[in-house]
């Protein structure tokens, strides 16, 4: 199916990462719930970053059977966040469904999302009031994010929401026209502004597999958004040292009024527990100045934020500009409508088509 982005109504973007037991499934509902809302006008881009299982597989036999499969593979695992917004400039709907593919939230919802959408809203995101299948720890430590973002962040990030929302055109735009690469896209959307509707629902457990997000990645993903969105812990490690520096002064006035008196200073231990308290207080200062400047530094190396390896559509296999990832939100469009108006050739059995750079 190659119609142009002026005839999608709709775009469905689902990053993949080890998703080939649930990834069918996924495409069969998200298939029955656009047709209801568009008809055959939309779009389902499927986004495997870096899967090591047979995702990939699955999404070429998908794009066969369902003329409205777009696949994206990327050359290496980039991370969710990175993955989504691959998939996010391979869009070219009017409006953009973000969903992951574990069916943890419902693709039916887009049923309720796209009346309010109707009513002005410029974004719908779904806001989690349950949590299915997930263990306490992890309801915790979610709670604990949400809410810790909530109080640093300076723009109002509403609490328990992920990256499931529905945009129209100009705020994916906008959004693709941000340049940093450590994203947080929830967060971006937020900072955007508009006209943003909750719309709450339960969330699901997961149709099959496991998480892809172990501890080590939620730590990493906390850091990114608060870094990201607040610059109060560059303000606590000011007033750390401010602290420390007063307790130094007090116990030097107090060791001077010791001496003064004649009396022997005692305590060793005490003046080591001061000393290894204020060298841990200076490491962490230092760690929070370190994340920011390390975020700096891969700034403004000005590398792509990510690398497709190619396209699929149908039994056509497409390769895009090494340059795509760095292209304007319209350039990403025309230079996708160019590829898949062009005439594929056959090599070794797989339709290809080749992009000059």
């Amino acid at each position: 199916m190659n119609q142009k982005s002026h005839d999608l109504l709709l775009s469905i973007v689902a990053p993949c990462h080890n998703e080939e037991e649930g990834l069918r499934e996924f495409c069969r509902r998200s298939v029955v719930t656009a047709r209801g809302i568009a008809g055959e006008a939309f779009e389902i881009i499927l986004v495997d970053d870096g899967s090591t299982d047979g995702t990939w597989g699955v999404i070429a036999l998908l794009a066969e059977e369902v003329p409205q499969v777009l696949g994206v593979r990327l050359m290496r695992n980039h991370g969710h966040q990175l993955a989504a917004t691959a998939g996010l400039a391979a869009s070219r709907g009017e409006r953009v469904l973000l969903i992951d593919a574990d069916l943890q939230d419902p693709p039916e919802l887009l049923l309720m999302m796209m009346p309010i959408m109707d009513r002005g809203a410029d974004v719908v995101y779904g806001q989690r009031v349950r949590r299915q299948g997930e263990s306490w720890f992890k309801l915790a430590s979610a709670s604990l994010f949400y809410r810790l973002l909530s109080r640093l962040a300076s723009v109002a990030i509403p609490r328990d929401v992920g990256d499931f929302r529905l945009m129209r055109r100009r705020v994916v735009d906008i959004l693709l026209a941000m340049p940093e690469r450590d994203r947080f896209i929830r967060g971006m959307v937020s900072w955007i502004g508009g006209r943003q509707v909750a719309l709450p629902y339960e969330r699901d457990a997961r149709f099959a597999g496991t998480t892809k997000y172990p501890l080590r990645k939620m730590i990493n993903f906390a850091i990114d958004a608060i870094t990201s969105f607040s610059t109060v812990p560059l303000r606590i490690s000011t007033w750390l040292g401010l602290a420390s520096a007063g307790c130094a002064a007090l116990l030097l006035m107090y060791t001077l009024a010791r001496w003064i008196a004649g009396e022997t200073i005692v305590g060793w231990s005490s003046i080591m527990a001061a000393i290894t308290a204020f060298s841990a207080i200076q490491l962490i200062c230092i760690g929070i100045i370190g994340e920011y400047v390390g975020r700096l530094v891969q700034e403004n190396k000005r590398r792509p934020m990510f690398m497709i390896e190619s396209l699929l559509q149908g039994n056509r296999s497409m390769e895009i500009p090494g340059d795509f990832s760095d292209m304007t939100a319209a350039a990403k469009r025309n230079a996708l409508e160019e590829l898949l108006a062009q005439p594929a050739e056959v090599t070794g059995g797989m339709p290809q088509v080749r992009a000059s750079r």
